[in-house]
Formats: C-alpha cells, sequence, structure tokens
C-alpha cells in the first residue's frame, strides 16, 4: 500500500503527534485545504493524509485502524515509551500493556493504541518464525512455547 487517508480534528494536533509520537515524517502541507502528507516509511515508499473537518474527506469522521511496521527491537521498547508520553497501549485483547502481543498466523507482534481522534494505531513487526495459526498471546508466552517446541 502506498497511501491512506485519516479525518482529523485538528491538522496541526495530528501533524504533531504523527510526527512527534508515531514518528513520521512531514511531506507537504497543502495551503489551499486543510490537508496534511506525512511519509510513513523509509525512501517516500508509503504516505497518510490528515484531513481536517472543513475538507470532503475530514467531514465525514469515522474511525479507521492503520498498523505501521516497526523492527521487533523498536517494539520491544515502545510500550514504555509511549506510556511515559501519556499514551495507553493496548495487547490484541485490549487489555493495558507494553508487552507486545503475539498473533500466530502471521506470525507477528504488536502493540495497539489510539490517535487524538480515536482512530486504532499498531506499531507491528513480522516473527521470523513458523507460523502457528491457533497461537494468540503475549510475545513472553510466544517465546516459551518456541522454546519448548
Amino acid at each position: 500500500m502506498y497511501e491512506a487517508h485519516l479525518p482529523v480534528a485538528d491538522t496541526d494536533a495530528g501533524q504533531r503527534f504523527y510526527i512527534e509520537i508515531v514518528g513520521l515524517q512531514f511531506a507537504h502541507r497543502d495551503l489551499t485545504r486543510d490537508i496534511v502528507f506525512l511519509w510513513a516509511g523509509a525512501d517516500r515508499r508509503s504516505m497518510i493524509g490528515l484531513w481536517g473537518p472543513s475538507t470532503a474527506l475530514g467531514r465525514e469522521f469515522h474511525k479507521c485502524h492503520i498498523a505501521f511496521n516497526i523492527s521487533l527491537g523498536e517494539l520491544l521498547t515502545t510500550g514504555e515509551r509511549l506510556n511515559t508520553a501519556g499514551i495507553s497501549t493496548q495487547n490484541f485483547a485490549g487489555e493495558k500493556t507494553t508487552e507486545p502481543s503475539v498473533i500466530g498466523w502471521m506470525p507477528s507482534a504488536q502493540l495497539y493504541f489510539s490517535d487524538r481522534d480515536g482512530h486504532s494505531l499498531e506499531f507491528i513487526a513480522l516473527l521470523d518464525e513458523s507460523p502457528e495459526p491457533e497461537f494468540v498471546g503475549s510475545l513472553s508466552k510466544w517465546k516459551k512455547r518456541s522454546r519448548s517446541g
């Protein structure tokens, strides 16, 4: 995927959140409309548009979900970093935690959080292990399972 768009209540606040908290890079601000574009990944391979309430996409607000691929090393420090910034993190089951959960069919480790507008955001790291479709649980349980198997 190259591009996704989110309606936001305030493009300035959304821009700050996605740059300072999510780690995206500024790409462009459309001065004729209330829209900000941010690079979401290396080498301009993907972007996100934040559309303010005076725009066609921003006027019809709906909550969205977007996942950002990061390394497992980054993911392991993300929960504490977000919590320190006042942002609550959850596992796949919606329970508050800083420990990533694992979805075994991919397999992937992830943490979920919300932006200022209530959009569901996810930091995800794909794991280099064989899939186990029936597994859903904490990263620590995944690691114990893979050592004993």
